[in-house]
């Protein structure tokens, strides 16, 4: 059996994968006992949320990479 998708429904599944990535470091967020971020922590928040706005998310292979 095989599937055979296009780029563009190959690159909507990457969006969505990188949506969920972040969403679900969100809700990992939102489980940790509350604590003061730092400045560097702040920035890279503030980063994460451009990247969303941006959908210029973690491709792929990033993700396999980072994930191991």
């Amino acid at each position: 059996m095989s599937v055979t998708v296009t780029k563009n429904e190959l690159k909507l599944v990457l969006n969505k994968l990188d949506t969920v990535r972040l969403e679900l470091l969100r809700l990992r967020a939102m489980l940790l006992p509350e604590e003061e971020a730092t400045e560097e922590e702040k920035k890279e928040l503030k980063k994460a949320r451009k990247e969303i706005e941006e959908s210029s998310g973690i491709n792929l292979e990033a993700l396999i990479k980072e994930l191991g």
